[in-house]
């Protein structure tokens, strides 16, 4: 092989490794963009046993709402709702699956989580443009 295509092919290589460490930084950069929302009990019905709040991560990312359920807590139903009361989005999921919700519009948001055993747990998010 001539030096002239070894240096275009070290060059071509060179050149290919920067693009897809750029390309990672910018993907780690848009990961690091969720913040996760805080989720507290707020209302037992005493048969539940343990908190579970720790089973339920919401993370919110831009305009979605991530949310991954660590055990199986059997049905969960899945409200958010603006901070003045307005239902945005309901939906029911079998855990240990997750799921994620589109929020159209800015604004201050609850969301809860009715367990199949009564147990509620909310936490409230912001959704910036």
């Amino acid at each position: 092989m001539s030096k002239f295509k070894k240096t275009i092919l070290m060059l071509y290589l060179t050149l290919l490794g920067m693009f897809c460490y750029a390309s990672g930084v910018y993907g780690t950069e848009n990961e690091r963009d969720g913040r996760p929302v805080s989720i507290e009990l707020t209302e037992s019905t005493g048969c539940g046993g343990s908190d579970r709040s720790s089973s339920i991560n919401p993370i919110i990312n831009g305009h979605v709402l991530f949310v991954a359920f660590i055990e199986n807590l059997g049905q969960v139903t899945v409200e958010i709702s603006t901070a003045a009361g307005a239902i945005v989005g309901y939906t029911s999921v079998l855990t240990p699956n997750g799921l994620q919700i589109y929020i159209p519009n800015a604004g201050n948001y609850i969301v809860t989580f009715t367990l199949s055993n009564g147990d509620v747990y909310a936490g409230e998010f912001t959704v910036t443009d």
